[in-house]
């Protein structure tokens, strides 16, 4: 009579190392011996110092997270899904486990016993050999080539917690550099600054920064006659001073350098004016420090004399993005960098077409990036969102100052096609006259999706409220926000409509943690990490920030630290959800450098099962601020 049971384990078995090193009468007699072990969800299978127990155990479904106490914390070392053997140490020390291992949700476990399988490891050298390497080398399977699959595991003792992850380098800096008092002469300075060859003088009062004089002060304000050499120091001086702390980041310095548009940071005690002055940096420091300088691109943007020229300097952001991620640095960062070398590339663009036009604009205007542009999000080439705002005026110019903004766009858009962003299929661009509008006509847009949320659908509108200043007037962009902000104001239905569209796609893993995959199509049989992990989690921290009315954040990193800070109670969650949002992106990131593509479509079978746990852990904070945005918005009845 045949055991049904028994056959199901060992079709499974045979699938994974070392079983399938054995015949299949082997594994059917062993699995004949062996148990279906059901774990509920932080169901323990044993605890650190339990004596040893007679089976030891394979992941049939679900996933079993393996621990330790450190300094009164429970770390977690790994998780164990799919075919990860849990519970080796039987077979070689007899002492206790050394990890925990408990359910980190319902799970089914085959426990197969010690005493049975025994035998076949002896008589069998590669089940031996394979028991015993992974032992020792504390991986799940030494056979693993690439050695992704390595863990700490229950074959060691864990002495220390290195968990640190690779930040950036730190930034040396000149220490005790030169000062001068803000009633000196530049005339004083100017010779100091020559017979030491330096670039800068900071001027200080009771070794407290006030400001600072360097060689670009004496082009703009002395050579061309703005003052004369025998001026104080404080009249040309740059202030405030731009402060950073001693212990800063070559990453932190460039970036502070990026925003400010300068070249030089005063090191202080602190990080603040308030504080002694202990050094400086120039940004000759951080091109020492780092080759691979943003700050040249951007450089290279506002000097550049045609598309091709902005092209080349894409080209070299993408090397730049490549070489961030193969170091390890952290994506927001990545992120940070890359949003203003695109927004340089994108001011050119704009001067680039205003020249060509012949004639100046005819009133004020302010170009946007919006979508993943907008958030600063967009490290691969993909298409291009943006939209223009131009002054209001006066009913019988509007039609020609139109014309104008849309003539102008269409040549910026056309510029960043040649650099490679392509056109939006969905023409969601300033070349379009339904995002080329006058401030009123904007506001008008907005209060119709505020106000009438169901009209026109939210899925549309919803990326116009992720927009980035990138070149013209801000007050026109400061006026958009002031309006929306006033609409927005404890308007119910808006937020329920935004919030069921944030939960369209739930965590995208099906019963027993099963990825959920396109189902036909193109892609079938891939995982749409866009849709399915970073849309729910872009959509939740928009609309909750939003709900917070935090202005001039974007990055949906940011957001969510930003919530975390606003919202204590929350905290975890949120903290759980930027880091979710890293991983992601970076899979995305480097599937699109892998596939010369949008990194979109994950092919889960070209992943470690190290990545599949990365991969699936990251979606575990998408329920929890679903969650959230249910008990907030009421949205029972939307959903």
């Amino acid at each position: 009579m045949k055991n049904s049971i028994a056959e199901r384990i060992a079709d499974f078995l045979k699938k994974h190392p070392p079983f399938c090193s054995l015949s299949l009468p082997d594994l059917i007699a062993i699995s004949k011996e062996s148990q279906v072990l059901h774990l509920e969800k932080k169901q323990v299978l044993f605890n650190v110092d339990e004596q040893p127990h007679s089976f030891f155990y394979i992941v049939k479904d679900g996933a079993v997270a393996l621990s330790v106490v450190y300094d009164t914390e429970k770390v977690l070392i790994d998780e164990c899904d799919e075919g990860d053997i849990v519970g080796l140490r039987p077979f070689f020390a007899r002492d206790s486990y050394l990890m925990t291992a408990e359910a980190s949700e319902e799970s089914l476990l085959y426990a197969i016993p010690i005493a049975v399988f025994k035998p076949y490891v002896f008589e069998n050298p590669q089940v031996s050999t394979f028991l015993l390497e992974s032992f020792a080398s504390n991986t799940r399977n030494p056979y693993d080539t690439e050695n992704k699959g390595k863990l700490i595991s229950e074959s060691v003792i864990y002495n220390e917690r290195d968990d640190t992850i690779q930040f950036f380098k730190p930034i040396s800096y000149t220490s005790n550099p030169i000062t001068a008092g803000r009633t000196d002469s530049v005339k004083s300075i100017a010779e100091m600054m020559t017979n030491r060859k330096i670039g800068s003088v900071i001027i200080q009062e009771s070794r407290l920064p006030l400001g600072i004089i360097t060689d670009k002060d004496l082009r703009s304000k002395i050579a061309t006659g703005l003052f004369t050499i025998e001026a104080r120091a404080e009249q040309i001086m740059s202030t405030p001073v731009i402060t950073v702390r001693a212990n800063g980041s070559v990453a932190e310095t460039q970036l502070m350098m990026l925003q400010h548009n300068i070249g030089h940071l005063c090191v202080t005690s602190d990080g603040t004016a308030e504080s002694e002055i202990v050094g400086i940096i120039s940004e000759h420091d951080v091109v020492v420090a780092q080759a691979n300088n943003p700050g040249v691109l951007v450089k290279q943007s506002k000097r550049a004399e045609s598309a091709q020229a902005l092209k080349a300097v894409r080209e070299n952001l993408t090397k730049l993005i490549k070489n961030a991620l193969s170091e390890d640095i952290p994506i927001a960062h990545i992120c940070q960098i890359a949003g203003e070398i695109n927004r340089a590339i994108t001011s050119r663009a704009i001067e680039l077409s205003v020249m060509k036009m012949g004639e100046q604009p005819p009133v004020p205007f302010a170009w946007l990036n919006i979508g993943s542009q907008g958030r600063k999000e967009q490290l691969l080439l993909t298409d291009q969102d943006n939209a223009l705002v131009f002054e209001d005026v006066t009913e019988d110019r509007h039609d020609a100052v139109k014309k104008y903004f849309l003539q102008l766009a269409d040549n910026v858009t056309h510029i960043l096609n040649v650099v490679g962003y392509e056109f939006c299929p969905a023409d969601m661009m300033a070349s379009n006259p339904l995002w080329c509008r006058s401030l009123k006509e904007w506001n008008a847009q907005y209060n119709t999706w505020i106000h009438s949320p169901a009209e026109k659908g939210i899925l549309m509108c919803s990326i116009f409220f992720d927009y980035d200043f990138v070149y013209g007037d801000s007050d026109l962009v400061e006026a958009i926000t002031a309006n929306i902000f006033k609409n927005i104001n404890n308007n119910q239905i808006f937020f329920a409509y935004l919030g069921s569209d944030a939960l369209k796609n739930p965590p995208p893993l099906g019963f027993f943690r099963q990825f959920l995959v396109e189902k036909d199509g193109e892609h079938k049989d891939t995982f749409d990490v866009k849709s399915r992990g970073l849309m729910p989690l872009i959509d939740a921290a928009r609309l909750l920030s939003l709900e917070k009315k935090i202005t001039g954040v974007n990055n949906t990193l940011v957001r969510f630290r930003e919530l975390a800070a606003l919202e204590p109670q929350n905290a975890a969650t949120y903290e759980a959800c930027s880091e979710a949002f890293s991983i992601l992106l970076k899979f995305r990131t480097e599937e699109g450098f892998a596939s010369d593509s949008g990194g979109r479509y994950l092919d889960l079978n070209k992943l470690t099962k190290l990545d599949k746990v990365k991969l699936k852990n990251a979606f575990h904070p998408i329920r929890d601020v679903q969650e959230i945005l249910r008990t907030r918005f009421q949205l029972t009845y939307f959903t």
